[in-house]
């Protein structure tokens, strides 16, 4: 970014929301609402808060870039999103990308925007292949079922269900597109490239196991813990912007330990993330949590910082203890290696069992998200996946017990 910008940039950012934080679908800028394939969307200034950390690390610089984000989780390709949002919305974002070093009045924004994607190393999509047009169509289904339940409340299941099929008739439900066979053959062989890669490096990994875990012990033993007490302020900022929705956003950015044994760590571990997000845990779930839509790493600056991007249900607080009491070890696998991380044993131990310390370094590493957009206001990942089994059922209709589970749903 330019220097001095921020002021004016920071201003300019605020003038999309309709609330703190939030946009306003139909700002001037960026009209969100009218870019059809956008789940959640946000622009953010990537200040750095814990940047001063690394005068324990001297090999690392003082200094990074303070750079300005979009971070976008959509239907389709990329190329697909960038054209739209240049077609929908290129003097908004002229306007905002102005206060960047490199963006000059003749710039070519198509260009630019393809030149400075950076893809993330790993991501998580609570339910792969559900797309933005089919939430808002189940959702409007679920309303109108539920409107016609409620106003035969003495009616039997067998007396409700052509009651509800005449008023579900007016909701357009899209066929679901059954994936194309490209894209299949691809995901098998993406699937394959894990078990695959494990035995072509076994013979190399196994034998130099011991060494690679006794370096880990050794470094995690003498890493230092940077987790200072939160600052009421900072607090301040941070909770005005969340708790407008069911949902909420939540930025982090932060420095990786110094050394290619922690960076190659790192790369490794994302990467079986993405694998896992992608082939396993893309039904609903993240291991035992269901209540994140969307999450991603990605890193910056040559490798040297990951910044961390999630859209969830829920509190703060409760997001943080949700991951803590279920999958700690998942925690410690994703952000251990990050400088100040409460210490781990053997990389999955301990680390965010340390509840204190691991919620003061989650926040010392939080920044404010300036501009989040979220599509569809109000819905849960569980209102999601209960409007995607009331679909079914419409399209399906159940008899006997599973006709009163269905109802029951509605």
């Amino acid at each position: 970014m330019r220097h001095g910008v921020m002021p004016e940039l920071s201003a300019l950012l605020a003038t999309m929301n309709a609330a703190p934080g939030q946009a306003d679908p139909v700002n001037p800028l960026v009209p969100f609402g009218r870019i059809a394939s956008l789940h959640v969307a946000r622009f953010i200034v990537l200040e750095d808060p814990s940047l001063p950390d690394r005068l324990i690390a001297p090999t690392l610089p003082v200094h990074e870039p303070t750079r300005l984000a979009f971070i976008a989780d959509f239907d389709g390709t990329p190329d697909g999103l960038i054209a739209d949002l240049v077609a929908i919305a290129a003097p908004g974002l002229r306007r905002i990308f102005g206060h960047c070093a490199d963006f000059r009045d003749d710039t070519d924004l198509l260009r630019w925007l393809h030149a400075h994607r950076i893809r993330s190393a790993a991501t998580y999509v609570n339910w792969r292949g559900r797309s933005a047009a089919q939430v808002r169509e189940e959702a409007a289904l679920h309303d109108v079922l539920r409107t016609a339940r409620l106003a035969h409340p003495r009616a039997s299941p067998e007396q409700l269900m052509p009651i509800l099929r005449a008023a579900g008739a007016a909701v357009t439900l899209n066929p679901v597109a059954a994936p194309p066979v490209a894209w299949r053959i691809g995901e098998t062989a993406h699937f394959l490239l894990l078990p695959v890669a494990a035995i072509a490096l076994a013979p190399l990994l196994l034998p130099s196991l011991p060494f690679l875990a006794i370096l880990l012990r050794w470094r995690e033993t003498r890493d230092p813990v940077i987790a200072p007490t939160p600052s009421r302020e900072r607090n301040r900022t941070l909770s005005a912007l969340e708790d407008h929705d069911i949902t909420n956003q939540y930025s982090a950015i932060g420095s990786l330990k110094p050394g290619l044994f922690r960076r190659w760590l790192t790369i490794a571990i994302l990467w079986v993330i993405d694998w896992g997000a992608r082939h396993i845990f893309g039904k609903g779930r993240l291991a035992r949590v269901n209540t994140i839509h969307f999450a991603s790493w990605t890193f910056l600056d040559e490798g040297r910082r990951v910044l961390f991007a999630s859209n969830y249900d829920g509190s703060r607080e409760a997001y943080n203890d949700d991951f803590i009491n279920k999958v700690a070890f998942g925690l410690n696998l994703s952000f251990s290696n990050g400088l100040g991380y409460p210490r781990t044993r053997w990389l999955i131990l301990d680390g965010a069992r340390h509840e204190q310390d691991f919620k003061r370094y989650l926040f010392h590493h939080q920044i404010p998200t300036q501009v989040w957009y979220k599509a569809m206001p109000g819905l849960s990942t569980y209102d999601m996946a209960r409007n995607t089994r009331i679909r079914r059922g419409f399209e399906n209709p159940p008899s006997g017990a599973a006709l009163r589970r269905w109802i029951a749903e509605i």
